[in-house]
């Protein structure tokens, strides 16, 4: 168990739910803010609500880089609890400022994606698998779509939540209401959307087919994220891109495939590291594009599994990608391939696992890796492509001596490689 008092200090309370207190926490050494979520375990009364709470944790990690998303930076437990610290954010929820505004333009709710919205509440979701249907009836009244109170429902349900907050964004209120929960519920389920009254004569054919289309009882009809993001109205202001639609994964892929050997072994040591927690998704998706259960994803495994995702590449990218990852070169991914080539960044970024990666290259303890030492450990994971040793030391030796010290190779693991501008990108995660 780690002490988050070491690291933290906790401030003033900023919110609170039903199971956790959430505060206002400054980082000891650095002074930075963050939001801390407390969770009481005699809170947690039973297996399922220690599941949730671990499943929560999972899904923020897997989701680590998404600009939309609210950023786990580390989970912590005590005796008497655990705490999830997370990035702060200031602006307040997007229905309050719905509720001031009364509603938004067309063009501020079609671009709003890209404006700093983040989701921070991850205690109800799950991770999908292709076919699976679900029956526990979830989430808030008005968002709720009929075939959730149908107890037979699966991803096709998000977009109807998400069809009927670009309704509000528009309108000002909900498509679906009544003075109680089953009232709400009947409405949702009788499916009769008001496109009469005010403002909705002076809103757009394109933003009502959308709103339409999102909204169709039927969820087989309904629109897909990917047809979503691609509606005219969505793109009809030009900043929508006309390129394929892209994702996260394969964004640390394009990373990875730009590193040197050097930093790939040495990501390869760490993401050995990382708790089950940290790679749970990542560990679905590999088993999800492992058709054959082989344990190795294949070119052909990999272009299917991409395209399943919504992602378009040539075959010649998509060679591109498996030679990136495909460390040992044997011309498949293996498990451990796949996690070091596509978990994101921070969670190699800790302390214990980068002197855990240093010690690995530093076979005699002597605080420096030499050309010696560096040949060994690549040739060690399979990954000595015959390049100079010297020429991948140079990059990393800063003072010229001929060899890194662990101050050198820190500084290489950090170096570079962003997460690619997500501002202007439209992103489907799967």
């Amino acid at each position: 168990m780690e002490d988050i008092h070491a690291t933290y200090t906790i401030g003033k309370e900023l919110g609170r739910g039903q199971f956790g207190v959430t505060h206002l926490c400054t980082h000891k050494t650095t002074g930075e803010q963050f939001a801390c979520k407390t969770i009481a375990k005699r809170k947690l009364t039973s297996k399922e609500d220690v599941e949730d709470v671990t499943r929560e944790v999972e899904i923020m990690y897997h989701l680590a880089g998404q600009a939309n998303v609210v950023e786990l930076k580390g989970a912590y437990e005590d005796k008497h609890s655990v705490h999830l610290v997370m990035e702060l954010c200031a602006g307040g929820e997007l229905f309050d400022r719905i509720v001031a505004q009364g509603h938004f333009t067309e063009r501020a709710a079609a671009s709003l994606e890209d404006s700093p919205l983040k989701a921070t509440d991850f205690g109800l979701s799950v991770f999908f698998k292709q076919g699976e249907v679900f029956r526990d009836i979830v989430g808030s009244a008005y968002y709720i779509a009929p075939e959730v109170l149908k107890r037979k429902y699966g991803p096709e349900a998000d977009i109807w939540s998400i069809g009927v907050m670009l309704y509000i964004l528009l309108c000002g209120v909900p498509p679906f209401w009544a003075e109680s929960e089953r009232g709400i519920f009947n409405a949702i389920l009788q499916g009769e959307i008001d496109f009469v009254s005010d403002p909705w004569p002076n809103i757009s054919s394109g933003a009502k087919d959308l709103v339409k289309k999102m909204l169709n009882s039927d969820p087989n009809q309904r629109l897909t994220a990917f047809d979503v993001l691609n509606h005219p109205w969505i793109k009809e202001d030009g900043e929508a891109p006309d390129t394929p639609l892209d994702n996260t994964v394969l964004n640390r892929l394009k990373q990875f495939q730009a590193m040197n050997q050097f930093k790939k072994a040495a990501l390869k040591v760490i993401a050995g590291c990382l708790s089950e927690e940290e790679i749970k998704g990542l560990k679905e998706m590999f088993k999800d594009m492992d058709s054959d259960n082989s344990g190795t994803i294949t070119l052909e495994e990999l272009e299917q599994g991409l395209a399943k995702q919504g992602t378009k590449l040539s075959e010649h990218e998509v060679k591109q990608l498996m030679e990136a990852a495909d460390a040992d070169g044997n011309g498949a991914i293996d498990y451990e391939e796949f996690i070091t080539a596509t978990v994101h960044m921070n969670r190699m970024d800790r302390e214990e696992h980068l002197y855990t990666a240093f010690q690995f290259f530093d076979k005699d303890n002597s605080g420096y890796i030499t050309k010696e030492e560096l040949e060994q450990a690549l040739k060690e994971k399979g990954m000595y492509d015959g390049q100079e040793i010297k020429d991948i030391i140079s990059e990393a030796d800063a003072d010229n001596d001929g060899r890194i010290n662990y101050d050198e190779f820190v500084a290489m693991i950090r170096k570079g490689d962003p997460e690619p501008n997500q501002k202007k990108r439209r992103d489907v995660f799967v």
